[in-house]
């Protein structure tokens, strides 16, 4: 219990930190998903395969060796980064990759024909695609999307390898110093867990909302 009441505060704030990390590179990579989602489903070769290659490395190697090269090697290119910021540009290109495939395969999900539906009203491309498809593509990308979501929350556990003080890095330095390695680590993970049930309840309230109008 003692130990509990000296990391609680530690840990409070660390929590906005975590949240932080989470929620922004969440929006930035959603952003970024999207625009390499409509990459892919472009009709220039240079773009898919842009595209393509994109997701290929991100998703293809780990996270943390990620969060490395942002952090130690583009200071060797003249650009440096603060470790809250190396943290979340990693985790928004890491996440991007994911989410680009989930917004690829809601758009693909939507019934062609309802492009040719709209041809013959006289709908431009760029108005069917945001006010008919983009639309239905997000709903039926939201189970995957809410689940990248949880995902990422955890991934930001990761960036106390570039001293970011979030919950995991506070679970160490307190371990550390009590040698209580265990204890902190429970503790951490409670939280993580506690953020991720809370994630997934508003994750269904939004499925179960969205499915209302379908």
């Amino acid at each position: 219990m003692d130990l509990f009441l000296r990391a609680l505060p530690l840990f409070a704030m660390a929590l906005p930190i975590t949240l932080f990390l989470g929620t922004s590179s969440f929006i930035f990579g959603s952003v970024l998903g999207m625009l390499v989602a409509l990459m892919r489903l472009s009709g220039v070769t240079l773009l898919r395969w842009g595209a393509f290659a994109y997701v290929s490395i991100f998703r293809g190697t780990p996270l943390l060796v990620q969060i490395l090269l942002v952090y130690f090697g583009l200071p060797r290119l003249g650009i440096v980064l603060n470790p809250l910021a190396s943290a979340i540009l990693a985790l928004t290109l890491f996440s991007a990759s994911y989410l680009s495939e989930n917004f690829r395969s809601g758009i693909l999900a939507v019934e062609k024909g309802q492009w040719e539906a709209a041809a013959t009203l006289g709908m431009s491309r760029i108005k069917t695609f945001t006010r008919i498809i983009m639309p239905q593509a997000l709903r039926i990308a939201t189970p995957t999307v809410g689940s990248r979501l949880i995902a990422l929350m955890k991934d930001t556990s990761l960036a106390s390898t570039v001293t970011v003080v979030e919950l995991t890095r506070v679970a160490e330095q307190v371990g550390a110093a009590s040698f209580r390695y265990l204890d902190m680590f429970l503790m951490a993970g409670v939280i993580y867990w506690t953020i991720n049930q809370l994630l997934t309840v508003l994750q269904m309230i939004i499925e179960d909302r969205l499915s209302r109008h379908m």
